[in-house]
């Protein structure tokens, strides 16, 4: 049975949905090398250096500062000025632009997004002033062959909300301006020449993968009907499970942002009118009134969700998943059973269970053919 969890752990899926007919081939994106080239590195040498040792030297890009943010008050949670690193495309990709928002967890609470100010997640002050241009933003052909000659950006994170917040806590000292931040970044973009893009993506990865997803239909909005628009979110989507505590951690905790930090009048209408707040910050409630073509990258399991999601140290005070979550050889066949009946209610299953629902409903095959113009599903092992 430890076995057959080892092969499930190894599992990947990878969804492409277009969610309007494009002129983008699917050719032009290679999921594997998505998948394998994450731009959030685990290790902390990787995430110290943004390089595993003995790779070769990568590209480092220079940190700026959006100046004129300041006057908007898009600023990080302790009020100083947010940043970017860019990298000029060439050649063919000189109209190209890749935008990445950066991820990195979230605060819910006054004392964790308190502690986050004192960090590079929450302050430019201890953000890195150069970073290395790894994986998707590499400018190395053979590591990067769709997009190493693109416009390539990268926006640092440091609101703590997916790029989503509006609101303040003056006792605290903390600046809730994730949405205000992300259009300041936006602008300045547009600014340097991304308005006249041929090919734009706006990606990201965890909890820049659910800000890529929030901000998809508005990223589009910005350009012209010539420009080629498309979104990918790369482990954006998370489970709204139950854990094995009975409660529902993950969910208690984005409630916790959502409220603290003020996202609900950032969320899209289509959702908060059916919705409450909370699910809609889950981006499987959002992805079926997307309108701009999207990209989804999920692993079938995830091991950071099977930590933080289904059993956290919350819902298990004594420890008795302690030993599953570190090496899944050593789950019990009960905890197994649990794990393999989670997967049904992944958002990649939801996701799939809502466009096959679609295709096996005849009075809706107009809308099959109108807005899906792709669900391709890879088994990589």
């Amino acid at each position: 049975m430890g076995n057959q969890l080892m092969g499930f752990w190894g599992l990947a899926v990878l969804i492409g949905l277009l969610l309007q007919i494009s002129q983008w081939g699917v050719e032009s994106f290679d999921f594997d090398e998505f998948f394998f080239n994450r731009t959030e590195v685990s290790s902390l040498s990787e995430s110290a250096y943004g390089v595993s040792n003995g790779a070769a030297q990568p590209l480092m890009v220079g940190i700026t500062l959006i100046e004129r943010a300041a006057a908007q008050g898009a600023v990080c949670l302790d009020g100083t000025l947010p940043a970017y690193h860019f990298h000029p495309g060439f050649g063919s990709g000189a109209n190209s632009w890749l935008v990445q928002l950066e991820g990195g967890g979230w605060c819910n609470n006054v004392r964790s997004c308190v502690f986050r100010k004192t960090t590079r997640r929450g302050s430019s002050k201890f953000m890195e002033k150069q970073l290395a241009f790894t994986g998707i933003l590499s400018n190395k052909p053979e590591e990067n062959p769709d997009f190493f000659n693109w416009n390539r950006v990268k926006v640092r994170y440091c609101d703590g909300a997916s790029f989503a917040g509006e609101g303040e806590d003056k006792v605290a000292q903390l600046q809730f301006r994730g949405q205000r931040i992300y259009r300041a970044a936006m602008e300045e973009l547009m600014s340097k020449g991304m308005r006249f893009a041929d090919n734009a993506l706006l990606s990201g990865c965890s909890a820049g993968g659910l800000a890529s997803i929030l901000h998809c239909d508005e990223f589009g909005e910005m350009f012209s009907r010539n420009t080629k628009v498309k979104c990918l979110a790369d482990a954006g989507l998370f489970m709204d499970a139950v854990d094995v505590s009975g409660g529902r951690s993950l969910r208690n905790f984005f409630n916790g942002v959502v409220t603290m930090q003020g996202v609900e009048k950032n969320l899209p209408g289509t959702c908060t009118s059916r919705m409450d707040p909370t699910s809609c910050f889950f981006p499987q409630n959002l992805i079926a009134n997307i309108r701009t073509p999207l990209f989804l990258l999920n692993a079938a399991y995830d091991a950071w969700q099977v930590q933080a999601s289904l059993a956290p140290p919350t819902a298990d005070p004594h420890g008795a998943w302690r030993d599953c979550k570190l090496n899944h050889q050593r789950c019990s066949a009960t905890q197994i059973q649990f794990l393999q009946g989670e997967k049904v209610h992944h958002p990649i299953a939801i996701v799939t269970t809502f466009v096959l629902g679609i295709q096996n409903v005849s009075n809706k095959l107009q809308l099959l053919r109108n807005k899906v113009t792709l669900l391709e599903i890879a088994y990589a092992l």
